[in-house]
This record gives structure tokens, C-alpha cells and sequence, in this order.
């Protein structure tokens, strides 16, 4: 690309827009409301639900905990072919759309664990009432919210945390290598959260330094969320385990409930009553919380889409507070997927949807590797030192494409049981392989359509909207605020509304 080219690209900002406050926000658009201390708890409860807490008693029965423990869109624009971005935004809308049913389903099953003659449909209704009440509000109100939900998560995983280190129970067997790869497709649908991040960029306050702090939390989150869960599930609860292996293979009564899940298991075994409704209360607070979380994104995504073109025009309006509500709309239809249940057991459809968002989390972590390669080679071919960026990444770029050639190797074999004699299931078959044979058709429809081409390296644009952040951030009159602060701050109000109240 040359610099005039560039240049063209590039939006700039001056002072008179600076002083009047245009760069803050567009009163057509997406406001930025969110803070740090909100985008943080985002950040760490966000991801977190149904697999983590209650599906991962499958993996942990067909792997054993060892194999348990082991086992982007603009920017694929910009930096890589324009069809890779349609794709990608495709795949990512769909899978976090699939993901709101997919909690809902959920929901009913954690009520299974009190009761079982509650009405499904009346659940699945009060839910998507909810999520659209949470969405429609103004981004900062689904901030608080999100907020406090994520807070209930922290407080379960510390109290399971405390519970495995309390009984060390032992643990199970190596199990084999269908196990362990049941085990990487579970890992698909729970182990997310870098790409929710920056989802909410667009409506951070400071963007620039609220999600650089989210994403250094990424590491730790990893470690002490999802290793670490899979290792406490492996210390708490054998893979042999005669209650978690009648409630795999559906012979024990309230299979595919909470009851199922290897926490609650191991406090049955232990013979404690009470923290099992506790944990459950909880549990339930946590999946609402990410189909919120997914409600939110997929809104976002959709949104996004349309402001480039590659979905309807319609989809791009917003109301006076900056919620795109016919995006939130087409999201939400999404979520009457949810009242299959009505016709099948909700761990049915629990399985048919953690097929399809396994592989639609699959397809998205393949794109990821293939913007950050691109990215890489961009950067080298313009003699961009990468040590100057606010993160650098180890060992890249052959990390990256060691990921790619493992990803691609599990979407090809991951379903390979459905082929073996007399193991074909066509709705275990279509639910494994639809998402992955979409992003193909996608991709190469777009280019197809609209003749996209690859582009090149030295041609790719690293500074994009730069000088738009660059000059957002310098109009806002305040320094900001630590999250440490934050918390400070809401603590103070509430000290301040008891005193009042007093």
C-alpha cells in the first residue's frame, strides 16, 4: 500500500472535533460507558458457565483427569482477505447466538436438581425476558449487571477451590485417546474469553488502557479458572466414579440435571447436604450470566457486521442510548432454540448444542491463528519492531502455527466415531460438522460474490483507527481509574446510601 493510500484509510480527528465532544461518542452509534472495574469482572466471569461447572463431568469420565488437565473478525479483514472477515464474523455471530439456548437449556437443568415438574417453556420465556430487559437498558446498566453476576462466579469457583483442597479425593484413570480428545472438544466450548474482551472495546471508557489491563489478566484467568477447575474435578471425583458413570450413560435418575455435575457428586459421596443447594444457587446466577454475556456480544458482533457491509443496513440503528436493538432482536430469536427442550430431555439438546459450539469455537480459534500469522509477516515485511508493541507474544510466530495444524487436524477427526461401523447418528454428525463446513462455504462465497483478494503483507494497514483512539482519549478531562479504585468508589456509595438511610 502506498502512504497516499494509507493516508485515504486513515480517519483523523482535529481539536474544534476534540473540544466538542464528537469524538466521544456518536449519538447514532455504540457509547462508551463501560469501566475498568466492570470490564475486568467481564473479562473473568464473561466465559465462565454451563461446561466449566456441570459438562465438564463428561469429559472427566471419558478422559480421565489427566487427559482432562491437558487436554479475531476486523482483523481478519484488515490484515488478511476480506472473506476471511465475513467468515469469520459469520462463524462468531453463530456461535455466540447457539450459546444463548444453550444456557437457557442450562438453567432448566440446574432447576432439575430441586424440582422436576417445573415448566420448561415458562423458564425458557422468563429468560429471554430477562436478557432483553439486561440488553435493552443503556450499556453502562449491563455493565453493573454483568458486574455483580460475574461477582457470584468468583465466589463459586473460590468456594469450590476450597472444597477440592478440603477432600482430596483421589483420582481416576489415564483413559484413552478418544477420551482425551472428547476431553479438547469439551475444551473447545468452555476455555474462551480473550475474544469477549474485545467485543465491549467499542463501549470501554478507556479503551486503551482498560482492555490492555483485561487482557493481562488472560494468562492467570486461564491457569486458575479452567486448569485449574479440570484439576480440582480430578482430585474431587474418580473418572470411575459409580454415580458420575450411572449419570454418563443416563441409567441413574436425574441424568442431565445439576445433579450430574462431579462437584455435586463428590459432596454426595461425602455426605454434606447443605453446600450442594448452595453451590447450585450460585451455578445457576453464573449461567445466566454468560447467556447475558452472549446476548451482549453477539448483539455487538452482528452490529459490526453491518457497519461493514456484510450484513443488512437496517441492522446498524441504534436508539438514543446506544443500543442496537434490531440487532439485539435477530439475536434473540436465536435464543427460542431453547424450547426444543419442550419436545426432547434437556440434555439432549444440551448435547446437540455443545456440538455446534465446540466447533464453532474451533473455527474461531483456527481464524485467530491465521489473523495473528498474517499480523506477524504484515509487521516483519513493514519493519515493525514488535518489542515496541504494548504486548509481545512468545516464541511467535511458530506458537501460532503449532495451534493451527492442531486445530485442523481435531476439525477433521474429532467426530471420527460417527463413521465407524454401526456408530452413525445423523444428528451427532450434523451437530459436529455443520459449523465446520460453513466457514469454507462462507469464505469462498464472499470471495465469489465480490472478488476479494488476499492482501499482501507490505500492504496491510497497522495503523487503522489509531488516531481515532489517540484523539478520543485525549479529550476526556479525567486520569483513569485503577480498578482497585473503582471498587474503592462503589464501596463509598454504599457506605454513603446506609448512612443516608440512617
Amino acid at each position: 500500500m502506498s502512504t497516499s493510500d494509507a493516508e485515504k484509510k486513515v480517519t483523523t480527528v482535529d481539536n474544534e472535533d476534540i473540544q466538542s465532544g464528537q469524538v466521544q461518542e456518536d449519538n447514532g452509534g455504540l457509547h462508551r460507558r463501560v469501566g475498568n472495574r466492570q470490564i475486568q469482572l467481564f473479562a473473568i466471569g464473561g466465559s465462565i458457565g454451563t461446561g466449566l461447572f456441570v459438562s465438564i463431568g463428561g469429559a472427566l469420565f471419558k478422559a480421565g483427569p489427566i487427559g482432562l488437565l491437558f487436554a479475531f473478525i476486523f482483523y481478519s479483514r484488515d490484515w488478511v482477505d476480506d472473506a476471511l472477515g465475513f467468515s469469520a464474523g459469520f462463524n462468531f455471530f453463530c456461535y455466540q447466538a447457539i450459546s444463548i439456548p444453550f444456557e437457557i437449556t442450562a438453567v432448566n437443568v440446574v432447576l432439575g436438581y430441586w424440582r422436576d415438574d417445573i415448566p420448561v417453556a415458562a423458564v425458557c420465556a422468563a429468560c429471554i425476558a430477562a436478557y432483553a430487559v439486561i440488553n435493552v437498558t443503556a450499556v453502562r446498566y449491563y455493565g453493573e449487571a454483568e458486574f455483580w453476576l460475574s461477582s457470584g462466579k468468583v465466589l463459586l469457583i473460590a468456594i469450590l477451590y476450597c472444597f477440592t483442597f478440603v477432600t482430596m479425593i483421589t483420582t481416576g484413570d489415564l483413559g484413552r485417546f478418544e477420551g482425551f480428545l472428547a476431553a479438547i472438544w469439551l475444551g473447545m466450548l468452555v476455555i474462551v474469553g480473550p475474544e469477549y474482551i474485545s467485543m465491549i472495546a467499542a463501549e470501554a471508557e478507556r479503551p486503551r488502557v482498560y482492555i490492555k489491563n483485561a487482557f493481562k489478566t488472560v494468562y492467570w484467568r486461564f491457569a486458575a479458572f479452567f486448569i485449574g477447575g479440570a484439576l480440582c474435578v480430578g482430585i474431587i471425583l474418580p473418572s470411575n466414579d459409580p454415580q458420575l458413570t450411572a449419570f454418563i450413560e443416563g441409567t441413574a435418575s436425574g441424568a442431565g440435571t445439576a445433579s450430574a455435575s462431579p462437584y455435586v457428586i463428590a459432596m454426595s459421596n461425602l455426605n454434606i447436604d447443605v453446600l450442594p443447594h448452595i453451590i447450585n444457587a450460585l451455578l445457576l446466577t453464573s449461567i445466566f450470566s454468560a447467556g447475558n454475556t452472549y446476548v451482549f456480544c453477539a448483539t455487538r458482533n452482528l452490529y459490526s457486521m453491518a457497519l461493514e457491509g456484510q450484513a443488512p443496513k437496517f441492522l446498524t440503528r441504534c436508539d438514543s442510548r446506544g443500543v442496537p436493538y434490531y440487532c439485539l432482536g435477530v439475536t434473540l430469536l436465536f435464543s427460542l432454540l431453547s424450547f426444543l427442550q419442550v419436545s426432547n430431555s434437556g440434555s439432549k439438546v444440551l448435547d446437540w448444542l455443545i456440538n455446534l459450539l465446540s466447533s464453532g469455537g474451533l473455527i474461531n480459534f483456527i481464524i485467530i491463528c491465521i489473523t495473528y500469522i498474517r499480523f506477524h509477516s504484515a509487521g516483519k515485511a513493514q519493519g515493525v519492531d514488535r518489542k515496541n508493541l504494548p504486548y509481545c507474544g512468545w516464541f511467535q510466530p511458530y506458537s501460532a502455527w503449532i495451534a493451527l495444524v492442531m486445530l485442523i487436524i481435531i476439525a477433521f477427526v474429532q467426530g471420527y466415531t460417527v463413521f465407524l461401523p454401526g456408530n452413525f447418528a445423523a444428528d451427532s454428525f450434523l451437530t459436529k460438522y455443520t459449523m465446520i463446513v460453513l466457514a469454507p462455504i462462507t469464505y469462498f462465497g464472499w470471495k465469489l460474490c465480490f472478488r476479494s483478494k488476499v492482501i499482501r503483507a507490505n500492504e496491510v494497514d497497522l495503523v487503522w483507527l489509531r488516531p481515532e483512539i489517540d484523539a478520543y482519549e485525549a479529550s476526556l478531562p479525567e486520569l483513569p481509574k485503577s480498578l482497585f479504585a473503582e471498587l474503592r468508589e462503589k464501596m463509598g456509595q454504599f457506605r454513603n446510601r446506609e448512612a443516608e438511610s440512617q
